[in-house]
């Protein structure tokens, strides 16, 4: 399969010129981002958007500047979380919208109260409706809806303020192949931290994701294998607030095998769930089992990626 720089000629459709201005602007639009990491699970249901969230939190609280992407487009749950879903974008004053050129102010981003920014769809589209893509397609949609998903996270790459940030984290959608598209659009820059739970089901749909990106296999045109920082084993147990313990939430089985590092285990927490719902901070977080793995996963995160580019 031929890629857009093997086309002879474009018909004067200028796709070539299109593709590079894109481009551009996305790159000049992460030049003051240090580090970019995509939070996938390869399976739905592990808790990834929720510690995505948790975990920026616990990188926020120890200084850094972080911001999020709900690169799930058709599922978002990162505006309610956040406490953005009624955030108003205040669009560039261009009347050519996201499409113009490169150079032009950009979307400032919505912030969380402890001053994490976050792009998600769910603060632009009610829960009630969902995101359309347009298509004359009939049998071949799907493969039309994922281009213009990745079209549409060039635009917001390139088209909102993400300024000086020390971590950049995509919240991926769900699914092994989801997470493999992403690393392929994303590129070697980006680093990936897996997310499962005690479940040899979870384990074993996010060990193929391990094992397609450990090879490569959509790592790009050199076939680079995409930089793989570990993975957080979620839900590992739940916080009983009453006896102030942590109890069992899976029937109690066999080590993880994944052969990447376990950056730590993040028990459940009923009341954060809740607050998760209303998207409002838990008072007195801090001070939890759940706040204090975090921490600890966050410095690991930051271990390893002190070690990727040192």
């Amino acid at each position: 399969m031929k890629g857009y720089h093997d086309i002879a000629g474009d018909g004067g459709s200028r796709i070539l010129e299109q593709v590079a201005e894109q481009r551009t602007r996305i790159t000049d639009g992460l030049a003051g981002v240090r580090h970019l990491v995509a939070v996938g699970s390869g399976k739905g249901g592990v808790g990834k958007s929720t510690l995505t969230l948790h975990l920026a939190g616990a990188l926020r609280a120890r200084g850094l500047r972080i911001a999020i992407l709900d690169a799930d487009f058709n599922g978002p749950s990162q505006a309610r979380m956040a406490g953005v879903q009624q955030a108003v974008f205040v669009p560039p004053p261009s009347p050519a919208g996201f499409g113009a050129a490169s150079g032009r102010p950009r979307v400032a981003l919505p912030r969380t109260a402890s001053g994490i920014g976050v792009f998600s769809t769910g603060s632009l589209i009610p829960e009630s409706e969902a995101l359309e893509f347009e298509s004359v397609a009939q049998g071949e949609s799907h493969t039309w809806r994922a281009t213009r998903e990745f079209a549409l996270l060039g635009e917001i790459l390139g088209s909102f303020d993400w300024g000086e940030l020390d971590l950049l984290m995509f919240d991926l959608p769900p699914g092994a192949e989801r997470t493999v598209q992403y690393a392929d659009y994303l590129g070697p820059r980006t680093s990936f931290l897996l997310v499962t739970i005690p479940s040899e089901v979870a384990r074993g749909v996010v060990a193929r994701s391990v094992a397609a990106l450990e090879k490569g296999l959509f790592g790009g045109a050199q076939g680079r294998p995409n930089r793989l920082l570990g993975y957080v084993e979620n839900m590992s147990g739940y916080y009983c607030r009453d006896c102030d313990a942590i109890k069992p939430l899976f029937v109690a089985g066999e080590p993880s095998n994944l052969d990447i590092p376990c950056l730590g285990t993040v028990p459940f927490d009923p009341e954060l769930a809740r607050h998760c719902d209303l998207g409002i901070p838990l008072p007195g977080f801090r001070e939890t089992p759940v706040a204090q793995a975090l921490d600890q996963v966050a410095q690991r995160l930051l271990d390893h990626l002190g070690r990727e580019t040192g």
